[in-house]
């Protein structure tokens, strides 16, 4: 098959794009700014999912649901938070249509307007305290940690596959706790969480740090992100994780029965990953030639094709590869036989090479008399030929081995690509030309954030948790400083 993929280095956007399309993992669909994730691609969420739900399931957290409408006037009481999303919300003002006066069509029936408009969920926070309100009255009901998989809306002008549609998918946990310090541990836990998924599934590494008041979570006390490199230079949030205080239990009235026979308030986190992950998996290891998946998150992991010049050769091969399908799959390998004869091998080797499949076997006549396949990797684009008598054991490693080089080319990458700079001329020299993570003194002040964001484009992605102290002066007002930030043009 012919990829027509643009190459990364003319147009990368354009060959995220045309990747996204060619590979199957999702299209546009026929409301603007929302994407339609298909089935290939929906199997990528799918593993993350699982993965993700595993490791909160394993820290306590249990999954609930809420409701997808909001009150307008939950929205309101966090001042914070409400100024934060007012521009991205959908507002539902009528329950029902009817025809139109011509008979052509239908319009909203002026007599179904809803006594207090409802918001479609940009996050839950309100509504979720506001039910929190009736599950807490004692210590004794505490921690609640709950996560939610839903959809959510916010409203985009400019959108881009996975990474910013109007539409997406994501989880949200929502926990409450007696202590401040009980909720500043979960934050700190689930930020945890989030990079050891990104590095131990994505093969993504990340810097781990806290956000400035300027890219705080509308409505938290502190915001802590993960950060990833992707090969443009640019810098992809990854998730988040924030302390909210005690702002929503104020905000809903959400107090509880100490111990000691008092009244307080409830401290709470929120924390959220969304299909932007896929988003980020695409962009930091595909190549040219299409998707590059590391094994733990693709949905076939080894794709077998047949190659066979008479009919009568289809009985043995089959029955050769149905023994290897069986020890793959008791090692708990995903693994896909394509004998359709309505595709030739070659074109079935494009196919799986831009979907990024990690390994591809090949069997022919002549591997039938040897008992060998040709086993190809995806991520070198290497070729051997192996013995089918331990092929199970071989590809096993093999997978291991692919996951863990595709995160050392990734970890390579980030720190051929991560610069510390001490003036502002070198600074912008250094975004103008190679971009990445760029380290630098800042003064701590929003307004130098702002003028050094309006005049580069680059925002302060977070501040290291591990960075170590360093006395020296802000890049561009020559202020005091006492540690490097790190910049960077992000997504």
């Amino acid at each position: 098959m012919s990829k027509g993929l643009p190459k990364r280095a003319d147009d990368y956007s354009a060959w995220y794009n045309e990747l996204v399309k060619k590979a199957d993992l999702a299209e546009n669909s026929a409301v603007r700014g929302c994407m339609v994730i298909k089935p290939y691609g929906y199997s990528i969420w799918e593993k993350m999912q699982a993965a993700l739900d595993k490791m909160f399931k394993e820290t306590g957290h249990s999954n609930a649901y809420f409701p997808l409408f909001i009150p307008k006037s939950y929205l309101s009481r966090e001042a914070d938070h409400v100024e934060g999303f007012a521009k991205e919300c959908a507002v539902v003002t009528h329950y029902r249509l009817k025809s139109s006066d011509d008979g052509k069509g239908v319009v909203v029936d002026p007599d179904a307007k809803l006594e207090e408009e409802l918001i479609v969920r940009p996050t839950s926070e309100t509504i979720i305290w506001n039910t929190y309100k009736n599950w807490i009255q004692s210590y004794r009901d505490l921690p609640i940690l709950v996560n939610q998989w839903a959809n959510v809306v916010r409203w985009e002008m400019r959108t881009r596959f996975f990474l910013r549609t109007t539409e997406f998918l994501w989880q949200e946990g929502h926990t409450a706790h007696i202590t401040k310090d009980e909720a500043v541990e979960e934050t700190y836990k689930i930020l945890n969480i989030y990079a050891k998924f990104a590095e131990e599934f994505m093969a993504v590494p990340v810097l781990k740090g806290i956000k400035t008041e300027t890219e705080r979570f509308a409505g938290a006390v502190d915001t802590y992100s993960i950060e990833a490199l992707m090969q443009d230079g640019k810098s992809l949030q990854a998730g988040t994780s924030h302390f909210l205080g005690q702002n929503f239990a104020k905000a809903f009235d959400v107090k509880f029965a100490t111990k000691e026979g008092g009244l307080d308030l409830v401290w709470g986190t929120s924390w959220g990953v969304s299909t932007r992950l896929i988003g980020g998996l695409i962009m930091a290891h595909s190549d040219d030639n299409g998707l590059v998946l590391p094994p733990k998150l693709a949905p076939i992991q080894v794709v077998i094709i047949p190659i066979i010049k008479s009919k009568d050769q289809y009985a043995l091969i089959d029955e050769k590869v149905s023994g290897v399908i069986q020890k793959m799959k008791a090692r708990g390998i995903s693994v896909h036989y394509d004998n359709r004869d309505t595709y030739k091998p070659g074109w079935k080797f494009a196919e799986y090479e831009l979907k990024g499949v990690p390994l591809r076997l090949a069997i022919g006549p002549r591997d039938l008399e040897n008992n060998t396949m040709e086993l190809a990797r995806r991520d070198t684009l290497t070729k051997e030929i192996v013995s089918m008598d331990n092929i199970d054991e071989i590809v096993e490693n093999l997978l291991n081995e692919i996951q863990n080089s595709i995160f050392r080319r990734a970890m390579e990458y980030r720190e051929e690509n991560t610069r510390e700079v001490d003036s502002y001329d070198e600074f912008k020299k250094v975004l103008k030309n190679k971009g990445g993570f760029v380290k630098a003194h800042w003064d701590g002040t929003a307004e130098t954030e702002a003028k050094i964001k309006n005049e580069t484009k680059a925002t302060i992605r977070c501040i290291l948790l591990d960075e170590k102290e360093e006395q020296g002066n802000c890049i561009y007002s020559g202020k005091p400083s006492s540690k490097k930030v790190v910049f960077a043009k992000a997504y």
